[in-house]
């Protein structure tokens, strides 16, 4: 019996982003992208700033259109995937409402999606304790670290159980120590949920510890000039000690420095 064959979660072809078309101001943002993300992979994409990072991230989200190319999602157009709510996304902020506590807050979409209100409250609570934050669910934003309103919002993005985050730079405004927290959290968390994560930095150590692949971007117009295995095993706090964490971290900031990427 033929085994079945299982889509990626995302695969892009030959994809080309233009802003401005036709127009003086035209700009060609990335360049025949193609690129595949298998399920349950955590990947990371990095690049100098202005290479395209966030637009590929969002055209992978249906948020952008390609110019040329293809990107589907789970074997669905991205628009279609959109639609289907077949991803959760989280940003550099937090992006929390201030006037809903920090359960309303994870309950929001569910209560978009029609949930009953005795569903968004146990699936609510289920994400909190996920996030370990089960004390914290009458607070408000306000009253929470940096740290701590991350992890709501990464909670909150997992509460219709998406089979894909896709994640925009989320710790790059946390201090140095409370974002390696966070990077052991996530790392936690996608254990757990078997999610496939898509994750956008500018941190070379970051990229390495948190990522199984690291997705290595040029300047603009972005292309994918280098894709690093990383094979580092389950990660804690040692791993950044180890002469395996430096080397791979060198390899990476290596091809950030050839000749067609940063100089």
């Amino acid at each position: 019996m033929t085994a079945t064959r299982v889509a990626p979660a995302v695969e892009m072809v030959l994809v080309s982003k233009v802003f401005n078309r036709g127009k003086p101001n035209e700009v060609l943002a990335l360049d025949d992208i193609s690129l595949s993300v298998g399920q349950r992979e955590f990947i990371t994409l990095i690049g100098p700033s202005g290479c395209g990072k966030s637009t590929l991230l969002r055209l992978m989200a249906g948020l952008l259109d390609p110019t040329v190319g293809e990107v589907t999602v789970n074997g669905k157009t991205a628009n279609q995937a959109r639609a289907d709510r077949e991803y959760g996304i989280a940003f550099q902020t937090a992006g929390l409402f201030d006037w809903r506590s920090v359960q309303q807050n994870i309950e929001l979409p569910l209560q978009l999606m029609g949930w009953s209100k005795r569903e968004r409250r146990q699936r609510a609570r289920e994400m909190l304790t996920l996030v370990k934050l089960e004390e914290f669910g009458g607070h408000y934003p306000r009253e929470l670290s940096g740290g701590m309103q991350q992890r709501v919002a990464i909670a909150r993005a997992l509460s219709f159980q998406p089979s894909i985050l896709f994640m925009d730079e989320p710790f790059g405004a946390l201090d140095e120590m409370t974002r390696e927290h966070m990077q052991t959290e996530l790392l936690r968390i996608w254990g757990e949920t078997h999610t496939t994560v898509v994750f956008v930095t500018h941190s070379i150590p970051e990229a390495v510890f948190l990522s199984e692949r690291v997705v290595v971007m040029s300047p603009r117009p972005g292309r994918l000039f280098a894709e690093l295995p990383v094979d580092l095993g389950a990660r804690d706090f040692d791993t950044r000690e180890s002469p395996e964490f430096f080397e791979r971290v060198t390899a990476v900031r290596e091809a950030l420095r050839r000749p067609d990427g940063v100089e």
